[in-house]
């Protein structure tokens, strides 16, 4: 995947992945494997549960947005930082930390697993299971795949024609601010 198709499937993940601040992916490397949904299990879902079809689709979904990556990578970067950040001064248990992080990173993988079955969970309770399964199913035709490939092209040209328009939308109300508060006799 080029990189800026990982970077447009970034900033569509945040729409849905907003509470969690999880910084740009370094150039040139892969984030681990996603995590999985739930496996739907022989009994029927609870009443007001989702169906293993919709928390499939959202899988999708989530997979196609980006979402299931960026949740992939927050556990190991986290560990990475703080191997990092430790033995910037104690350099002499990078080893032992090291060791240590490898061990207990199941434990906090788990939450990230967590935490990507709520966000399908969320997601399945936002839409029905035909309006899910419809839009897994566009992602899956011709023309979703298509909408994936043009995002990261059309978010950066958007990104440069927001910024020109900010910018001189911060100048213009400004100006209009000052020419309307001088007529009240405030100079600002």
């Amino acid at each position: 995947m080029p990189a800026r198709a990982g970077i447009a499937k970034g900033r569509l993940a945040l729409f849905l992945f907003a509470a969690l601040s999880v910084p740009a992916r370094a150039a040139g490397t892969t984030p681990p494997a996603a995590p999985a949904p739930a496996a739907p299990t022989a009994a029927a879902p609870a009443p007001g549960a989702p169906s293993p079809a919709a928390l499939a689709a959202a899988d999708t979904i989530l997979g196609v947005i980006g979402l299931k990556q960026s949740i992939a990578i927050v556990v190991p970067r986290m560990m990475a930082e703080l191997e990092t950040n430790v033995t910037r001064t104690r350099p002499e248990i990078r080893d032992s930390l090291r060791a240590t992080l490898k061990a207990i990173q199941p434990e906090f993988d788990q939450t990230a697993k967590q935490t990507y079955d709520q966000a399908a969970t969320l997601l399945v309770s936002q839409m029905s299971e035909k309006e899910i399964t419809d839009v897994a199913a566009f992602f899956n035709g011709p023309s979703g795949k298509k909408y994936v490939q043009v995002m990261p092209v059309f978010l950066q040209k958007f990104a440069d024609i927001s910024g020109a328009w900010r910018e001189k939308l911060s100048t213009d109300i400004l100006e209009r601010a000052r020419q309307e508060m001088k007529k009240k006799g405030v100079d600002f």
